[in-house]
Protein backbone atom coordinates (compact mmCIF):
# COMPACT_ATOMS: atom_id res chain seq x y z
CA UNK A 1 0.00 0.00 0.00
CA UNK A 2 1.09 3.14 -0.71
CA UNK A 3 2.29 5.05 2.26
CA UNK A 4 0.50 8.41 2.08
CA UNK A 5 -0.48 11.34 4.75
CA UNK A 6 -3.61 13.19 4.20
CA UNK A 7 -5.96 14.60 6.39
CA UNK A 8 -9.72 13.76 5.93
CA UNK A 9 -11.29 16.27 7.37
CA UNK A 10 -14.10 16.86 9.74
CA UNK A 11 -17.07 19.17 9.47
CA UNK A 12 -17.58 22.41 11.86
CA UNK A 13 -20.90 23.27 12.74
CA UNK A 14 -22.01 26.90 13.31
CA UNK A 15 -23.70 27.35 16.12
CA UNK A 16 -26.94 29.41 15.35
CA UNK A 17 -28.50 32.06 17.99
CA UNK A 18 -31.79 31.33 19.06
CA UNK A 19 -34.32 34.42 19.66
CA UNK A 20 -36.53 34.39 23.30
CA UNK A 21 -39.13 35.74 21.05
CA UNK A 22 -41.75 32.82 19.93
CA UNK A 23 -43.00 34.16 16.92
CA UNK A 24 -42.13 32.57 13.72
CA UNK A 25 -40.17 35.53 11.39
CA UNK A 26 -38.71 34.30 8.05
CA UNK A 27 -35.48 33.40 8.12
CA UNK A 28 -32.95 35.60 5.15
CA UNK A 29 -30.32 33.59 3.99
CA UNK A 30 -27.33 34.65 5.22
CA UNK A 31 -24.83 35.52 1.71
CA UNK A 32 -22.21 32.76 1.35
CA UNK A 33 -18.71 34.41 2.42
CA UNK A 34 -15.70 32.32 3.28
CA UNK A 35 -13.80 31.40 6.15
CA UNK A 36 -10.27 33.07 6.86
CA UNK A 37 -8.30 31.01 8.74
CA UNK A 38 -6.36 33.36 12.17
CA UNK A 39 -3.24 34.72 11.33
CA UNK A 40 0.34 33.88 12.43
CA UNK A 41 -1.73 30.27 13.37
CA UNK A 42 -1.84 26.29 12.15
CA UNK A 43 -5.53 27.11 13.09
CA UNK A 44 -7.63 26.42 9.75
CA UNK A 45 -10.91 25.43 9.98
CA UNK A 46 -12.04 22.09 8.04
CA UNK A 47 -15.24 20.36 6.07
CA UNK A 48 -15.91 16.76 5.53
CA UNK A 49 -16.13 15.86 1.74
CA UNK A 50 -19.10 13.54 3.12
CA UNK A 51 -21.17 16.88 4.00
CA UNK A 52 -20.60 18.69 0.94
CA UNK A 53 -22.20 15.69 -0.57
CA UNK A 54 -18.99 15.16 -2.73
CA UNK A 55 -17.88 11.24 -3.79
CA UNK A 56 -16.11 10.16 -0.71
CA UNK A 57 -15.18 6.84 -2.99
CA UNK A 58 -12.98 9.35 -5.27
CA UNK A 59 -11.33 10.30 -3.06
CA UNK A 60 -8.81 8.02 -2.79
CA UNK A 61 -8.18 7.95 -6.39
CA UNK A 62 -7.33 11.13 -6.91
CA UNK A 63 -4.62 10.95 -4.29
CA UNK A 64 -3.19 7.97 -5.74
CA UNK A 65 -3.03 9.80 -9.18
CA UNK A 66 -1.50 12.63 -7.41
CA UNK A 67 0.63 10.73 -5.40
CA UNK A 68 1.58 8.61 -8.91
CA UNK A 69 2.46 12.30 -10.57
CA UNK A 70 4.90 13.47 -8.45
CA UNK A 71 2.77 15.29 -5.93
CA UNK A 72 4.38 17.08 -2.42
CA UNK A 73 1.06 18.40 -1.55
CA UNK A 74 -2.58 18.96 -2.37
CA UNK A 75 -5.44 21.44 -0.62
CA UNK A 76 -8.61 21.92 -1.69
CA UNK A 77 -10.61 24.98 -0.03
CA UNK A 78 -14.43 24.84 -0.10
CA UNK A 79 -15.65 28.43 0.86
CA UNK A 80 -12.18 29.11 2.28
CA UNK A 81 -12.22 25.94 4.73
CA UNK A 82 -9.99 22.92 4.25
CA UNK A 83 -11.68 19.95 2.24
CA UNK A 84 -9.00 18.20 1.35
CA UNK A 85 -5.19 18.24 2.53
CA UNK A 86 -2.61 15.76 1.70
CA UNK A 87 1.57 15.72 1.56
CA UNK A 88 3.26 12.59 -0.02
CA UNK A 89 6.65 11.68 -1.80
CA UNK A 90 8.58 12.91 1.21
CA UNK A 91 6.98 16.34 1.49
CA UNK A 92 5.06 17.51 4.87
CA UNK A 93 3.18 20.82 5.98
CA UNK A 94 6.11 22.37 7.39
CA UNK A 95 8.22 22.39 4.31
CA UNK A 96 8.85 24.45 1.91
CA UNK A 97 8.62 24.28 -2.00
CA UNK A 98 8.78 26.51 -5.15
CA UNK A 99 6.29 28.23 -6.77
CA UNK A 100 8.14 28.75 -9.82
CA UNK A 101 5.57 31.10 -12.30
CA UNK A 102 2.86 30.79 -10.57
CA UNK A 103 4.06 33.40 -8.34
CA UNK A 104 4.47 35.60 -11.17
CA UNK A 105 0.81 36.21 -9.71
CA UNK A 106 2.08 38.12 -6.36
CA UNK A 107 4.00 40.72 -8.50
CA UNK A 108 0.26 40.95 -10.11
CA UNK A 109 -0.84 41.63 -6.46
CA UNK A 110 1.56 43.90 -5.76
CA UNK A 111 1.21 46.40 -8.72
CA UNK A 112 -2.60 46.40 -7.80
CA UNK A 113 -1.51 47.77 -4.57
CA UNK A 114 1.24 49.86 -5.76
CA UNK A 115 -1.33 51.72 -8.07
CA UNK A 116 -3.96 51.83 -5.70
CA UNK A 117 -2.00 53.64 -3.44
CA UNK A 118 -0.73 55.95 -6.01
CA UNK A 119 2.66 54.81 -6.12
CA UNK A 120 2.55 53.79 -10.03
CA UNK A 121 0.13 53.51 -13.03
CA UNK A 122 -0.07 50.53 -14.95
CA UNK A 123 -0.38 52.53 -18.17
CA UNK A 124 2.76 54.69 -17.69
CA UNK A 125 5.90 53.58 -19.48
CA UNK A 126 8.56 51.50 -17.67
CA UNK A 127 11.04 54.23 -18.31
CA UNK A 128 9.01 56.26 -16.22
CA UNK A 129 10.46 54.79 -13.39
CA UNK A 130 13.12 53.24 -14.47
CA UNK A 131 14.68 55.82 -16.80
CA UNK A 132 15.95 55.26 -20.47
CA UNK A 133 18.23 52.92 -21.28
CA UNK A 134 16.28 49.89 -19.59
CA UNK A 135 16.73 47.32 -22.42
CA UNK A 136 18.80 47.40 -25.72
CA UNK A 137 15.57 49.27 -27.72
CA UNK A 138 15.61 52.94 -29.25
CA UNK A 139 14.09 55.35 -26.93
CA UNK A 140 11.17 55.41 -29.08
CA UNK A 141 10.41 51.76 -28.98
CA UNK A 142 11.68 51.51 -25.73
CA UNK A 143 9.16 54.52 -24.71
CA UNK A 144 6.09 52.44 -26.14
CA UNK A 145 6.33 49.55 -23.40
CA UNK A 146 4.19 50.71 -20.15
CA UNK A 147 4.00 48.30 -17.32
CA UNK A 148 0.60 47.03 -18.56
CA UNK A 149 2.77 45.59 -20.86
CA UNK A 150 4.89 43.58 -18.57
CA UNK A 151 1.86 42.43 -17.01
CA UNK A 152 0.03 40.88 -19.75
CA UNK A 153 3.25 39.61 -21.61
CA UNK A 154 3.24 41.79 -24.82
CA UNK A 155 6.54 43.89 -24.58
CA UNK A 156 7.72 43.21 -27.83
CA UNK A 157 10.96 42.17 -26.59
CA UNK A 158 12.74 39.47 -27.94
CA UNK A 159 11.93 35.84 -25.84
CA UNK A 160 14.21 33.77 -27.80
CA UNK A 161 17.72 35.38 -26.04
CA UNK A 162 16.91 33.27 -22.53
CA UNK A 163 15.72 34.26 -19.10
CA UNK A 164 18.45 37.11 -18.23
CA UNK A 165 16.81 40.62 -18.05
CA UNK A 166 19.78 42.82 -18.39
CA UNK A 167 20.02 45.57 -20.83
CA UNK A 168 21.98 43.89 -23.65
CA UNK A 169 19.93 41.09 -23.59
CA UNK A 170 16.44 43.05 -23.18
CA UNK A 171 15.95 43.48 -27.24
CA UNK A 172 13.66 44.91 -29.42
CA UNK A 173 11.61 42.28 -31.55
CA UNK A 174 8.04 44.49 -32.38
CA UNK A 175 6.26 46.88 -31.38
CA UNK A 176 5.07 46.57 -27.39
CA UNK A 177 0.97 45.03 -27.61
CA UNK A 178 1.57 43.73 -31.12
CA UNK A 179 2.85 40.23 -30.13
CA UNK A 180 2.60 37.74 -27.58
CA UNK A 181 5.64 35.78 -26.00
CA UNK A 182 6.34 34.39 -22.49
CA UNK A 183 8.95 36.55 -21.19
CA UNK A 184 11.38 36.45 -17.94
CA UNK A 185 11.00 40.71 -18.40
CA UNK A 186 8.01 40.95 -16.12
CA UNK A 187 10.07 40.76 -13.42
CA UNK A 188 11.13 44.49 -14.01
CA UNK A 189 7.85 45.15 -12.31
CA UNK A 190 9.66 44.14 -9.35
CA UNK A 191 11.97 46.68 -10.00
CA UNK A 192 9.40 49.36 -11.43
CA UNK A 193 7.12 48.46 -7.55
CA UNK A 194 10.68 49.20 -5.60
CA UNK A 195 11.83 52.45 -6.92
CA UNK A 196 8.50 53.65 -6.92
CA UNK A 197 8.37 52.77 -3.69
CA UNK A 198 11.65 53.89 -2.35
CA UNK A 199 11.27 49.97 -0.74
CA UNK A 200 13.28 47.10 -1.76
CA UNK A 201 11.11 44.55 -3.37
CA UNK A 202 10.94 41.81 -0.45
CA UNK A 203 10.42 44.83 2.17
CA UNK A 204 7.17 46.04 0.65
CA UNK A 205 6.15 42.67 -0.23
CA UNK A 206 6.20 41.77 3.49
CA UNK A 207 3.84 44.76 4.38
CA UNK A 208 1.38 44.58 2.30
CA UNK A 209 0.84 41.20 1.26
CA UNK A 210 2.46 38.52 2.75
CA UNK A 211 1.99 39.69 6.81
CA UNK A 212 -1.07 40.88 6.15
CA UNK A 213 -2.65 37.61 4.92
CA UNK A 214 -0.46 35.24 7.04
CA UNK A 215 1.71 33.77 4.89
CA UNK A 216 5.39 32.44 4.92
CA UNK A 217 7.82 32.45 3.00
CA UNK A 218 10.68 33.88 1.18
CA UNK A 219 12.08 35.37 -2.18
CA UNK A 220 15.12 33.76 -3.22
CA UNK A 221 17.68 34.85 -6.40
CA UNK A 222 18.25 32.14 -8.47
CA UNK A 223 20.43 32.76 -11.11
CA UNK A 224 18.32 35.27 -14.15
CA UNK A 225 15.21 34.04 -11.45
CA UNK A 226 13.43 35.80 -8.55
CA UNK A 227 11.34 33.08 -7.05
CA UNK A 228 8.99 32.36 -4.27
CA UNK A 229 9.30 29.48 -1.72
CA UNK A 230 6.53 29.12 0.87
CA UNK A 231 4.67 25.76 2.54
CA UNK A 232 1.67 24.74 0.73
CA UNK A 233 -0.60 26.34 3.34
CA UNK A 234 0.73 29.86 2.26
CA UNK A 235 0.17 29.05 -1.21
CA UNK A 236 -3.70 28.51 -0.40
CA UNK A 237 -3.86 31.68 1.66
CA UNK A 238 -2.82 33.91 -1.18
CA UNK A 239 -5.12 31.95 -3.37
CA UNK A 240 -8.03 32.70 -0.79
CA UNK A 241 -7.31 36.07 -0.70
CA UNK A 242 -7.94 36.36 -4.67
CA UNK A 243 -11.02 34.02 -4.39
CA UNK A 244 -12.42 36.63 -1.73
CA UNK A 245 -11.84 39.43 -4.61
CA UNK A 246 -8.75 41.04 -3.16
CA UNK A 247 -10.19 40.81 0.78
CA UNK A 248 -8.89 38.86 3.79
CA UNK A 249 -11.95 38.80 6.39
CA UNK A 250 -12.53 42.88 6.50
CA UNK A 251 -9.64 44.17 5.09
CA UNK A 252 -9.06 45.07 1.26
CA UNK A 253 -5.93 44.04 0.27
CA UNK A 254 -5.71 44.04 -3.42
CA UNK A 255 -8.21 46.57 -5.39
CA UNK A 256 -11.47 44.42 -6.58
CA UNK A 257 -11.48 46.02 -10.32
CA UNK A 258 -8.06 45.89 -10.45
CA UNK A 259 -8.30 41.76 -9.51
CA UNK A 260 -10.85 42.22 -12.19
CA UNK A 261 -8.82 43.29 -14.77
CA UNK A 262 -6.10 41.05 -13.64
CA UNK A 263 -8.35 37.81 -14.43
CA UNK A 264 -9.61 38.61 -17.92
CA UNK A 265 -8.02 39.09 -21.29
CA UNK A 266 -6.06 41.69 -20.99
CA UNK A 267 -4.50 42.31 -24.67
CA UNK A 268 -6.07 40.41 -27.88
CA UNK A 269 -3.52 38.05 -28.88
CA UNK A 270 -3.81 35.35 -26.12
CA UNK A 271 -7.23 35.31 -25.07
CA UNK A 272 -6.18 32.55 -22.04
CA UNK A 273 -3.94 35.72 -20.40
CA UNK A 274 -4.32 38.61 -18.22
CA UNK A 275 -2.36 39.68 -15.83
CA UNK A 276 0.14 37.19 -15.37
CA UNK A 277 -2.95 34.87 -14.89
CA UNK A 278 -4.46 31.94 -17.16
CA UNK A 279 -7.87 32.19 -18.07
CA UNK A 280 -10.09 28.99 -18.76
CA UNK A 281 -12.59 28.97 -21.46
CA UNK A 282 -11.77 31.06 -24.00
CA UNK A 283 -11.73 30.02 -27.44
CA UNK A 284 -8.11 29.94 -27.86
CA UNK A 285 -4.78 30.52 -26.26
CA UNK A 286 -1.32 30.49 -26.60
CA UNK A 287 1.65 29.08 -25.25
CA UNK A 288 5.29 29.64 -23.81
CA UNK A 289 7.83 29.60 -26.36
CA UNK A 290 5.26 29.17 -29.12
CA UNK A 291 3.80 31.95 -31.42
CA UNK A 292 0.88 28.92 -32.35
CA UNK A 293 -2.50 29.96 -31.59
CA UNK A 294 -4.15 26.66 -30.34
CA UNK A 295 -8.46 26.56 -30.75
CA UNK A 296 -10.31 25.51 -27.65
CA UNK A 297 -10.24 26.34 -23.94
CA UNK A 298 -6.74 25.98 -21.91
CA UNK A 299 -8.09 23.40 -19.66
CA UNK A 300 -11.54 21.68 -21.14
CA UNK A 301 -12.55 19.42 -18.40
CA UNK A 302 -12.04 23.01 -15.40
CA UNK A 303 -15.21 25.27 -15.10
CA UNK A 304 -14.75 27.72 -17.87
CA UNK A 305 -14.54 30.42 -15.15
CA UNK A 306 -11.65 29.16 -13.70
CA UNK A 307 -8.62 31.11 -13.42
CA UNK A 308 -5.28 29.55 -12.77
CA UNK A 309 -1.15 30.85 -11.43
CA UNK A 310 0.65 28.17 -12.85
CA UNK A 311 4.13 27.77 -12.81
CA UNK A 312 7.11 25.40 -13.77
CA UNK A 313 6.82 21.50 -13.28
CA UNK A 314 3.06 21.85 -12.64
CA UNK A 315 3.08 24.53 -9.53
CA UNK A 316 -0.78 25.24 -9.49
CA UNK A 317 -3.54 27.40 -7.80
CA UNK A 318 -6.89 27.03 -9.41
CA UNK A 319 -9.34 29.79 -8.43
CA UNK A 320 -13.16 28.84 -9.69
CA UNK A 321 -15.34 31.92 -8.30
CA UNK A 322 -18.69 29.75 -9.73
CA UNK A 323 -17.93 27.36 -6.89
CA UNK A 324 -15.80 28.87 -4.33
CA UNK A 325 -13.23 26.55 -4.56
CA UNK A 326 -9.21 26.98 -4.40
CA UNK A 327 -7.06 24.21 -5.47
CA UNK A 328 -3.35 23.83 -4.71
CA UNK A 329 -0.99 21.47 -6.28
CA UNK A 330 2.60 21.62 -5.59
CA UNK A 331 5.88 19.16 -6.46
CA UNK A 332 7.78 17.92 -9.08
CA UNK A 333 6.45 17.44 -12.76
CA UNK A 334 3.89 15.53 -13.66
CA UNK A 335 5.48 13.75 -16.52
CA UNK A 336 8.18 16.11 -18.45
CA UNK A 337 9.38 19.35 -17.69
CA UNK A 338 6.86 22.18 -18.80
CA UNK A 339 6.97 25.79 -18.05
CA UNK A 340 3.31 26.19 -17.39
CA UNK A 341 0.09 24.49 -18.99
CA UNK A 342 0.40 20.43 -19.15
CA UNK A 343 -1.75 17.68 -19.85
CA UNK A 344 -1.77 17.13 -16.35
CA UNK A 345 -4.39 19.83 -15.59
CA UNK A 346 -7.03 18.10 -17.87
CA UNK A 347 -6.21 14.80 -16.10
CA UNK A 348 -6.07 16.39 -12.68
CA UNK A 349 -9.13 18.05 -13.29
CA UNK A 350 -10.64 14.96 -14.67
CA UNK A 351 -10.10 13.39 -11.09
CA UNK A 352 -11.22 16.12 -9.51
CA UNK A 353 -14.77 16.44 -10.82
CA UNK A 354 -15.08 12.81 -9.90
CA UNK A 355 -14.77 13.96 -6.77
CA UNK A 356 -16.75 17.10 -6.01
CA UNK A 357 -19.60 16.25 -9.02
Amino acid sequence: MKKLTYLLLVTIIPLLSCSSDDSTEEVVPIPNTSYFPPLNSDTWETTSISDLGWNVNELQLLLNFLEDKNTKSFIILQDGKIAVEAYMNGHDSEKSWYWASAGKTLTTTIAGIAQEEGFININNKVSDYLGTGWTSATIEKENLITCKNLLSMDSGLDDSLGDNVSKENLQYKADSGSRWAYHNVYVKMQDVISEATNMTWSNYFNSKLKNKIGMTGAWINNNDFSVYWSNTRSMARFGLMISAKGKWEDTQIVSEAFLNEATNTSQNINQAYGYLWWLNGKSSYHLPASQLEFNGKLVPNAPDDMYAALGKNDQKIYVVPSKNLVIIRMGNSADLENFALSSFDNDLWEKINALID
